[in-house]
């Protein structure tokens, strides 16, 4: 390959990261999902209560189901995602803090605090069909995909 043609193909490269990366990042900025934060935004929601309360999770903090705070398998904890509901109460929602891991459940998406799961009004049904948004990564960005990376890490059960 020429050199000029090298240069030249390098370069484009370049700059489709670039618009890429600010395409994901202008996404993040008006609180539309991208594909590469979630494999599937719609699922089951399911969620935890008191019996867990005091309890340490993954990211080191007590669970505190008062607060509007969620479990998700991958999403960097901080991360806040608008959870809305999609059956028969189709356009409630809640805005929460993945703050654990789980659900652990093969058809479940997203765990959430008692708090959360009252405002979306799941309280009755304990699973409910959801859209997952998200609306803020936290400063870092970094994520752990798994509770074995968060024990070797120091943090969670």
């Amino acid at each position: 390959m020429r050199p000029s043609v090298l240069f030249t193909s390098r370069r484009f490269l370049l700059w489709a990261a670039v618009a890429a990366l600010l395409t994901m990042t202008s996404c993040l900025a008006s609180g539309q999902s991208t594909d590469a934060q979630l494999d599937d935004p719609r699922g089951e929601a399911s969620y935890y209560g008191d019996t867990f309360a005091g309890q340490t999770t993954a990211s080191g903090e007590a669970f505190d189901p008062e607060a509007l705070t969620a479990a998700h398998p991958s999403l960097p904890f901080g991360t806040r995602v608008r959870v809305t509901r999609t059956g028969e109460e189709h356009g409630r929602a809640v805005t929460v803090r993945i703050n654990d891991r789980g659900p652990f459940a093969d058809d479940r998406i997203i765990d959430l605090s008692e708090a959360a799961a009252r405002q979306i009004g799941m309280i009755d049904e304990g699973v409910v069909e959801v859209r997952i948004d998200v609306l803020e990564l936290p400063p870092d960005g970094k994520a752990s995909t798994s509770r074995s990376e968060e024990r070797r890490a120091g943090r969670g059960w």
